[in-house]
């Protein structure tokens, strides 16, 4: 194509023939320059023009450059969208929990004051928002309460329902098996349909379903929370489930009766000692590989 500036001043009548180039070009523009002649129009004026032709190129080129930041605005929409929904989550979101690993105790405070300490591999969780009203928690695994005393306070798990009156007391829910220890005050247990009310030194305990009787206890606190796990009259596995909770381990027992029960004790801070304690008074033995433990029944020379 042409210079825009030689056809301009051609057709201003300021150029020469030369400025049309090729023959078929310059009768194509004469022509034009015929029928223009007919028309009444201002001169053109070259520099205007061209100075308006780059204003107007250069208006367009940045339109077009604007069109390709679209995804910034669209990344801006979407973290927005972000902000207002954590908010949204962070406003309605009245749900409070505490949650424990293998081997972990925590110890922390209520709304109301009372004190909790959640036991390894446990979990609790509570409305913060209605706590004043209704000071119901949930509970999965262990943990030992002091209770201020004031409006009704209950513990919900999966097998049973506690309820006290500014108490101190332990519940204990795990598969198959849900016990209460009451070490002050009064606690009500709600289990299938009935209740039952213990007091200071009494224990309530469902193993596979079945209530079962246990003499009553005079000690102040559980053991466990001294890094001690005791046990009276429980089911084998039972501890050998308390055990790998406490040590992260994994054990199998190779002929051995996993449901006669086991009075005893061992403590946290050391695995040796504590296998020793649950084994010995059985007569079994054990074998440690890494993470894995085997107990299987001693048989002695």
């Amino acid at each position: 194509m042409q210079n825009e500036k030689n056809i301009l001043n051609w057709f201003n009548r300021e150029g020469s023939q030369e400025d049309l180039g090729a023959d078929k070009d310059a009768r194509i523009f004469e022509k034009i320059a015929h029928y223009a002649s007919h028309i009444d129009v201002p001169k053109v004026d070259v520099e205007s023009a061209l100075a308006n032709i780059k204003t107007r190129t250069a208006q367009v080129e940045k339109v077009k450059v604007r069109r390709l930041h679209v995804s910034r605005y669209y990344k801006m929409a979407v973290a927005a969208i972000v902000v207002l929904a954590l908010g949204y989550f962070t406003l309605f979101n009245t749900t409070k929990s505490y949650q424990t690993d293998i081997a972990q105790t925590i110890h922390f405070n209520l709304p109301d004051q009372s004190e909790v300490t959640l036991n390894a591999n446990s979990s609790i969780s509570f409305n913060k928002k209605s706590w004043k009203e209704q000071r119901d928690l949930e509970l999965n695994g262990e943990a030992y309460f002091k209770v201020e005393k004031g409006q009704k306070f209950t513990v919900i798990t999966s097998q049973g329902k506690v309820q006290v009156l500014g108490t101190q007391f332990n519940v204990k829910e795990r598969d198959d098996y849900f016990e209460v220890h009451c070490y002050e005050g009064l606690v009500a247990v709600s289990y299938n349909g009935s209740q039952l009310q213990l007091s200071k030194g009494k224990t309530f305990r469902i193993v596979n379903g079945q209530p079962s009787d246990v003499t009553d206890f005079g000690t102040l606190a559980p053991e466990w929370l001294s890094d001690e796990s005791s046990f009276k009259e429980v089911p084998y596995k039972e501890v050998i489930a308390e055990f790998e909770r406490q040590f992260d381990l994994k054990i199998e027992m190779k002929q051995v009766d996993e449901n006669q029960l086991f009075t005893g004790s061992f403590t946290h801070n050391n695995k040796n000692t504590a296998l020793k304690s649950i084994t010995i008074p059985l007569q079994l033995s054990y074998k440690i590989d890494g993470k894995n433990v085997i107990v299987y029944k001693y048989e002695g020379n």
